[in-house]
């Protein structure tokens, strides 16, 4: 038991909320409501083991450039609380439920299945050679939603199924926008590890203010999914909370004070996934 909490302690495992009200996103729109027990319970398998085998990759691909960054130094594969053999294990079971959690939900989720490690698996790896790395990061978590639609419906290239990649796009910049924010911390260390981030190519002004392109974004590609799914009253309402709170988000970090990045990060972001969840919830069910 000691094992298992430090690998989730390695994962940070409660930061899977921010992106598993989107797979759910995915799943509502699909469903059109709420979908089976089934179908809700292997979502949310998949979900929660997709995001620790990517997690646990990252922690493995990057323990010898967080051995060097003060920030990260103290991680538990760094000091030996944690195994490398207890990151494997954890890690590897964790690829081996989303398959088995891909087939129950279907053939096209499986036959996805290997562009889904490869992005889990291959992101970690991006940003020693690309300054991308936000967006592909992005494009990671966003394949969630895209994963729950196709489980639903068995089917991602029709018309009907445009909402699943517009979720997509709505992710992708939403987690780049904030990755953006979280990378500024780390300016000084990337340019001397030579590591490709935004801010470390055009400097900390120029991501922020990229990190506010791509949140207007995320905000634009949000109305757009109002409009082609129908939603009612309620989601415009989240809709209008999530733009405030993104604001809020960029108004707590200014290029010379990190000091609140905590709250941006992990408080603002729970809150706007599950403002959205409830929204499209409600969306569904009230006219």
């Amino acid at each position: 038991m000691k094992a298992i909490r430090d690998f989730f302690e390695l994962i940070k495992f409660e930061h899977t909320i921010f992106a598993l009200p989107f797979a759910y996103l995915g799943m509502l729109l699909a469903a059109g409501g709420w979908p089976t027990w089934s179908q809700f319970i292997w979502i949310t398998i998949a979900m929660a083991s997709a995001r620790t085998l990517a997690m646990g990759s990252n922690r493995i691909v990057d323990r010898w450039i967080d051995a060097r960054n003060p920030r990260t130094a103290q991680r538990p594969l760094i000091t030996g609380a944690i195994s490398m053999r207890t990151a494997w294990f954890g890690t590897a079971i964790s690829g081996l439920v989303l398959a088995v959690a891909a087939w129950q939900l279907g053939p096209l989720t499986f036959i996805l299945l290997p562009g889904a490690y490869l992005f889990l698996i291959g992101y970690s790896f991006t940003k020693r050679f690309t300054w991308m790395s936000h967006f592909i990061l992005g494009i990671t978590d966003g394949l969630a939603p895209v994963g729950a639609w196709a489980a639903i419906r068995n089917s991602l290239f029709t018309p009907q199924d445009l909402p699943a990649w517009i979720l997509l796009g709505v992710v992708t910049f939403w987690i780049a926008g904030f990755d953006m924010i979280y990378a500024c911390q780390d300016y000084e260390f990337d340019l001397k590890e030579g590591l490709q981030s935004i801010p470390a190519r055009f400097g900390i002004p120029a991501a922020l203010r990229l990190s506010s392109i791509s949140h207007v974004i995320t905000v634009l590609l949000l109305v757009s999914l109002g409009i082609v799914s129908g939603l009612t009253w309620p989601y415009w309402l989240g809709l209008i909370i999530v733009a405030g709170l993104l604001v809020w988000e960029h108004r707590l970090v200014q290029p010379d004070d990190f000091s609140k990045l905590g709250v941006a990060f992990f408080n603002i972001n729970g809150y706007i996934s599950i403002t959205l969840f409830v929204a499209i919830l409600g969306s569904l069910y009230i006219t």
